[in-house]
């Protein structure tokens, strides 16, 4: 694997993951910087909480995609190599949550990870969601369920014999989601983290 495609593909992920959907959602519908608004987190679940479940499902399928096609892209150029599709949409998710244009202030990479995880293994992908459906519903926190999932990726990378590179890469992405995901925990434990049950019942008046 030669270090020119390994930089094409982080290039290349990082730059689709910073399309921002929720920013550009926010801007677009009500002029306004979703950032500044809720819990300051430019992602699907604050767009929902702020404006929503119409423009947070519009955002989180954007938020999806993108780092699908940073997968599809690599597995199509290069449909030997696991590990470079992988680069690919873990960059995205990067640029989702470190996009350049917003001085490095994005989202939290829920969705993304979802796209990259449904694009690059499709029962891994399916694993991912049933974890977040479950721990969400379970604790009522969008959060936690998030944090399960980033934890499970390098655990089902390792189960399904990925490149040591790979699992490498997941465990950064579960320590990067622990740390986006600090004031979260926090606000938790304070019981004052708004919850999907809060969310659902401030959507229907």
């Amino acid at each position: 694997m030669e270090a020119i495609n390994i930089i094409s593909a982080a290039i290349v992920g990082y730059l689709l993951g910073c399309f921002q959907t929720a920013y550009l959602v926010g801007k677009l519908v009500n002029n306004i910087d979703i950032r500044k608004f809720g819990t300051h987190n430019a992602g699907a679940s604050n767009i929902t909480t702020v404006m929503g479940w119409k423009y947070g499902i519009i955002t989180a399928l954007g938020d999806i995609l993108k780092a699908m096609i940073a997968v599809w892209a690599f597995r199509i150029l290069f449909p030997s190599s696991v590990t470079l599709a992988f680069i690919a949409g873990a960059a995205a998710i990067l640029g989702h949550i470190f996009p350049f244009f917003l001085k490095f202030r994005g989202g939290k990479g829920a969705a993304s990870l979802v796209g990259m995880a449904v694009a690059y293994n499709t029962r891994i992908g399916l694993i991912l969601i049933f974890t977040i459906i479950v721990i969400t519903i379970v604790t009522d926190y969008i959060a936690l369920g998030t944090i399960g999932m980033f934890t499970l990726l390098p655990i089902l990378s390792y189960y399904y014999k990925y490149p040591f590179l790979c699992i490498f890469i997941g465990i950064g992405l579960m320590i990067l989601s622990l740390f986006k995901h600090r004031e979260n925990i926090i606000r938790t434990i304070r019981h004052e983290e708004i919850g999907l049950r809060q969310v659902i019942e401030k959507n229907k008046k």
